[in-house]
């Protein structure tokens, strides 16, 4: 069996004809956070913002790309791009499969990297769709097809992420945190370092809404899970590629750990108001997962920052996503007395840092109350707290639903 560290090598040399090994850096901040040493491997900072250029271009490179070849993906975003931009720099035809919901900004950015080279196809409102049609198409048009992550040469591609970890550091670290999706990033590092670095401590980090690899390690094979939150777009996979598998299997369920997607969100913002760093929510997902995880105080960790391609259009969203999270932001119906004045008398309730961020009041004629839908923010959770004792002791009634699937989905 060949050595896979060796064929990783060759890749990673292949893979400097498009970029210099992105940066592994230390960071002062969270460091000082956790206690420990903490180092940021910026997948971020690849020419197409993410670490799926290089499966991509190894997949390709070991077909034998070129002129003749002809490459079909179905993606809504980073495997897109990297398939994009390794098709035009091989000179191949590429076909790209994007749900017709992709956002236009995706899209864009997908036609730049590919230039001339690529085509692109908007078709099915869910994935699923759009990968039976490009996978239907490959088929027929007797092209090639590009898994994301269940394909051997695209886990080797991955996997040089590792390698420029160990030959950046001295020493190797004791710990390092993976995002995971279809796994093909885990699996390639995590084989890797059995070879090259096998005391480094392996600890996973998946979204709450797309948990596969945890499902996969409790059933002790691949489970396709009933449904998932696709915020955390680069990561919400519903089933981990069989393959990558196949190498995560030996793990604990206990080494993976779960990010909610409100709490990642404040994560994001943490990176970008305090380092400057920009990371779209699987990017975030191992420096989020840093508070879950035991025995860190005085390791070298090292997280891998997967990607940063993030459309500030959802900052907003972000922002409001974190401050519910943080407790800073609560939404309530309150129930008021249709008099005159009483609008006035609740807001002598707000304490000096509460602001009214939303309102809206229905009043019914027929009635001796009415519903308001208010939104307050604040800057301490406490604050909030307080806000509701005098609600209380005022007699106005009035439902927390911040975190009301059902109300907070239709209401906010």
């Amino acid at each position: 069996m060949e050595n896979f560290a060796a064929s990783v090598r060759q890749a990673e040399i292949a893979l400097r004809d498009l970029f210099e090994p992105t940066p592994l850096q230390k960071n002062d901040h969270l460091s000082a956070k956790y206690g420990a040493e903490i180092w940021l491997k910026r997948e971020d900072l690849t020419p197409v913002r993410s670490y799926k250029l290089r499966g991509a271009f190894n997949a390709m490179r070991k077909i034998g790309a070129g002129a003749a070849g002809h490459f079909v993906c179905a993606s809504a975003g980073n495997h897109a791009q990297g398939v994009a931009f390794a098709c035009r720099h091989f000179g191949a035809k590429g076909t790209i499969f994007m749900p017709v919901t992709t956002p236009k900004q995706k899209i864009d950015k997908t036609r730049i990297f590919g230039g001339g080279a690529v085509e692109i196809v908007l078709t099915g409102d869910y994935f699923d769709q759009t990968l039976a049609a490009a996978q239907e198409f490959a088929r027929a048009q007797g092209a090639t097809f590009l898994s994301p992550f269940d394909d051997p040469d695209i886990i080797e591609g991955q996997a040089t992420v590792g390698l420029e970890i160990l030959s950046q550091m001295d020493g190797v670290p004791d710990v390092i945190v993976l995002p995971v999706g279809g796994g093909g990033l885990s699996a390639g590092v995590t084989r890797l370092f059995a070879e090259l670095s096998p005391s480094t401590r392996a600890e996973f980090a998946e979204p709450d809404g797309g948990a596969s690899l945890q499902g996969a390690l409790l059933a002790g094979a691949p489970v396709t899970l009933p449904a998932v939150d696709t915020f955390v777009d680069g990561a919400a996979v519903a089933r981990i590629g069989a393959l990558p598998f196949e190498h995560l299997r030996r793990f604990s369920p206990d080494q993976v750990h779960l990010a909610p997607e409100d709490r990642i969100c404040a994560t994001m913002l943490e990176m970008l108001n305090i380092e400057g760093i920009v990371l779209e929510p699987a990017g975030a997902l191992a420096v989020d997962a840093l508070r879950d995880i035991p025995d860190l105080a005085g390791k070298r960790v090292v997280c891998i920052c997967s990607g940063g391609n993030f459309d500030f259009e959802r900052l907003p969203e972000v922002k409001e996503r974190a401050q519910r999270f943080s407790g800073l932001k609560r939404y309530f119906i309150l129930r008021m007395p249709q008099r005159p004045g009483a609008l006035r008398d609740f807001l002598e309730l707000l304490g000096p840092d509460d602001d009214v961020a939303r309102f809206e009041y229905l009043k019914k004629s027929a009635r001796n109350f009415g519903s308001i839908l208010i939104g307050i923010e604040t800057t301490s959770p406490e604050n909030l707290d307080r806000l509701r004792e005098r609600l209380e002791a005022a007699g106005i009634g009035h439902r927390d639903i911040t975190r009301d699937p059902v109300l907070a989905e239709f209401l906010i």
